[in-house]
């Protein structure tokens, strides 16, 4: 039975206050599905629910919902239910929100924990936000390295049931320095009389607690690794970011870059949860912005009014003119934000991609020049063809260029590339567009007529 056909049963038992019966329902519901569920619920609702359930089900379901619904309903806890919480929780996911409280909240929770707990939160909620530490998780599995395999197994047995993930287990010298790694697999298939030291895999790839998130999700992904275990200076290990943790920042980060994309500030909540007041704030910096940007296409129009007095059928063509230069532009923009994002590119490729984006937006302004000729030269004349046809080469390139130039002058001043991509790019093409088709069109009206130049003045 799937969650929607569950969530019936549920609410008539939380109805009834029957916490027997909703403890036997999510015995064999998934905790994502429920969180995913009551992420939409009252907070009221929820928290009822989180309250009355037992502290597997209620840590497990808890750790799946937005961190916004997470803060809401903590506050509703006091702090007893929150030690105990946390202490349930994994600790990367406890940390988590043991950070959103005040520090007052932090110390009374903390009085209230176990010393082991306490101390493994004071460590994982004591790194930097958006570096590996505070992504990692304490629960692995390691064992000294001059242990036998059979040791190892036993060992493995008796930590599994804390740890996050056992596929993976990290060996260790005395001084807790990371030393080599085995498979969960590899552990099993060893000779079981064999030290450690003699069959792990010492060549161990491990990214340091500092390290930016979005790099370690790279590296977990680059080495199809399930975890990868996190060292500090000394290459002592300090903990591990598992392959969901990973995904749950490649998730954010992208999240983050479509915000950007779309020249909108990046929202610290769902989409659903944030006020109004800051989505008006998020997005009105970069509008009104845009706004003056466009005003030097105003300009650029205005200065070209005798022109245009002289042969309107150009002004037929100006929106399609600048708008292929500006989807030619967001294009070129979103292959180098992609590129540079995932590590495939970078700043000092810009000049070997240069010479491959002008061939390209060449044959692209050519072809397109092509496929409008018929319909400039039927709504106007051969001159209005031909300036048309060349513009759109022009604007094209031009358009590919800008689009495809910005993400690494943004990258090279430590700027998100991001920001380069929609409406910036389209505004800058247009301003762009509009000089270059006004400038060819009037060379080629001045030949026709043989005057030496149309314009306002």
């Amino acid at each position: 039975m799937n969650t929607i056909e569950l969530m019936p049963s549920i609410r008539r038992a939380l109805a009834r206050r029957d916490f027997t019966a909703l403890n036997d329902i999510l015995d064999d519901a998934p905790a994502a599905d429920i969180a995913e569920r009551f992420a939409r619920e009252p907070d009221d609702i929820s928290t009822l629910f989180l309250k009355g359930i037992a502290l597997k089900h209620c840590a497990e379901i808890f750790s799946y919902l937005p961190a916004d619904k997470q803060l809401r309903i903590a506050q509703e806890l006091s702090d007893d239910e929150l030690a105990r919480l946390f202490t349930e929780m994994d600790g990367d996911d406890s940390a988590d929100v043991f950070n959103m409280f005040e520090p007052v909240r932090r110390e009374s929770i903390l009085r209230r924990m176990a010393h082991k707990e306490r101390e493994d939160m004071l460590r994982l909620s004591s790194y930097e936000e958006g570096t590996a530490g505070s992504i990692m998780t304490s629960e692995y599995v390691s064992i000294n390295e001059r242990l036998t395999v059979s040791e190892a197994l036993n060992k493995v047995r008796q930590t599994a049931p804390d740890a996050e993930t056992i596929y993976q287990v990290y060996m260790l010298d005395d001084q807790q320095r990371l030393t080599g790694t085995m498979s969960l697999r590899q552990l099993i298939l060893a000779d079981p009389l064999a030290r450690l030291d003699s069959v792990m895999i010492s060549d161990v790839v491990s990214a340091s607690s500092d390290m930016p998130q979005e790099d370690v999700a790279r590296m977990i992904s680059h080495y199809d690794f399930l975890a990868i275990p996190i060292v500090n200076h000394d290459n002592k290990l300090v903990g591990i970011v598992t392959y969901d943790d990973a995904m749950d920042v490649v998730e954010k980060e992208t999240t983050d870059d479509f915000h950007r994309a779309g020249s909108v500030g990046v929202l610290e909540q769902g989409l659903s949860s944030t006020s109004l007041f800051t989505l008006y704030r998020k997005r009105i910096v970069w509008l009104v912005l845009l706004v003056f940007g466009s005003l030097f296409s105003g300009a650029g129009i205005a200065h070209f009014q005798g022109l245009i007095e002289a042969q309107a059928a150009l002004v037929i063509f100006l929106p399609l003119l600048i708008g292929s230069g500006g989807n030619a532009g967001s294009q070129a923009a979103t292959l180098m934000v992609r590129g540079l994002g995932t590590g495939e590119v970078n700043i000092r490729d810009w000049t070997s991609l240069l010479g491959r984006e002008l061939l390209i937006s060449c044959v692209l302004g050519i072809t397109m020049a092509v496929a409008i000729s018929p319909i400039s030269y039927a709504r106007g004349n051969f001159d209005v063809a031909c300036a048309v046809a060349i513009s759109m080469v022009a604007i094209v390139m031009v358009g590919s260029l800008l689009g495809m130039s910005l993400p690494f002058l943004l990258n090279r001043f430590g700027l998100d590339p991001a920001t380069a991509s929609g409406p910036l790019v389209s505004t800058l093409c247009d301003s762009c567009g509009v000089l270059v088709f006004f400038s060819v069109a009037s060379m080629f009206i001045s030949a026709a007529t043989g005057t030496p130049h149309v314009s306002c003045g």
